[in-house]
């Protein structure tokens, strides 16, 4: 790939599927070279299509970039990019920065310094939000922890990949939590606006008349706004899988759990997404939550 006009040096993203093609194609956009990686070749295919170099591992996009993108689907993978036998440490490459933007429990990330200090590797803390969309135009949100001079170091690809980055603090993990609170509050409001459109059906009322008013009163939250229109279509194209976030909002009921915080609305939102990744929407969008809890009420009608 030659390099685009005024370009700033090349960024690593490993991972470039449903958020992570968004981040691709935000840094081309902004003048960084991109070298990605993927474990699916149609991800691989799509980031190149975006203006990314495909390389063959984590380690070779390490050696070719100083700063790394991680954005994966859990902690398995995140170990899996950083410490296989051709994952990031195994390039050889020292004095590289590792942003970790996946939804992971915050105690594994404040592990993960120690873990890649000899080999001369810098963790960030570095979740984001928004959705794919978002992460395409340039617009979502990061969340940063992490040392100053990493932060510092990264300024320009946040300022690229996101319309919104928050500092969190120095500490890394602490980017995490504040990701997974953010989770347990999306899960439990999605979750509540499938039981409450479920009543509406139930009642007979006119789901897009119901919305509407809702979108205008005080039921409103920003996932019922993005999530309820397309579940009304019946659009299930995974913008967000729903197992995704069954993933998180387990994630954040085994934190509460832990920090002895009560977590009620969090369980029975966990329950609602397990339920609908048991009924076959794991890979359907989260919106079909709502599917599902319309089918659970007419089934016990």
């Amino acid at each position: 790939m030659s390099a685009p006009t005024g370009a700033r040096g090349t960024v690593g993203v490993v991972g470039p599927g449903a958020m992570g093609l968004g981040i691709v194609a935000s840094l081309v956009r902004h003048g960084f070279r991109v070298a990605a990686r993927d474990i699916r070749p149609e991800a691989d295919a799509r980031a190149a299509a975006a203006g990314a170099t495909v390389l063959g591992s984590p380690a070779e996009v390490a050696r070719a970039a100083p700063i790394v993108v991680v954005v994966v689907v859990d902690a398995a993978q995140i170990d899996e990019v950083l410490f296989a036998r051709d994952g990031i440490l195994a390039s050889g490459s020292r004095d590289r920065t590792v942003l970790v933007a996946s939804t992971v429990d915050p105690d594994y990330v404040r592990g993960l310094p120690a873990r890649v200090a000899a080999a001369g590797v810098t963790i960030l803390d570095t979740p984001v939000s928004g959705g794919p969309a978002r992460a395409a135009a340039g617009t979502m949100t990061i969340m940063v922890a992490g040392p100053r001079e990493a932060r510092e170091r990264c300024a320009d690809v946040f300022a690229a990949i996101a319309g919104r980055t928050f500092t969190i603090s120095d500490r890394v993990g602490d980017a995490a939590g504040t990701k997974i609170v953010n989770n347990l509050l999306a899960a439990a409001n999605l979750a509540a606006a499938a039981e409450a459109l479920a009543l509406a059906d139930a009642l007979g009322l006119d789901l897009r008349a119901t919305a509407d008013v809702i979108s205008a009163s005080s039921g409103a939250s920003w996932i019922f706004a993005d999530r309820v229109p397309r579940a009304l279509d019946a659009d299930w194209h995974p913008r967000a899988a729903a197992r995704i976030l069954a993933k998180d909002v387990g994630i954040a009921c085994d934190v509460a759990a832990r920090a002895h915080a009560d977590a009620t609305f969090a369980q029975a939102a966990r329950r609602a997404f397990v339920d609908t990744v048991a009924s076959g929407y794991g890979e359907d969008d989260d919106a079909a939550i709502i599917r599902r809890a319309r089918e659970r009420l007419a089934r016990e009608r």
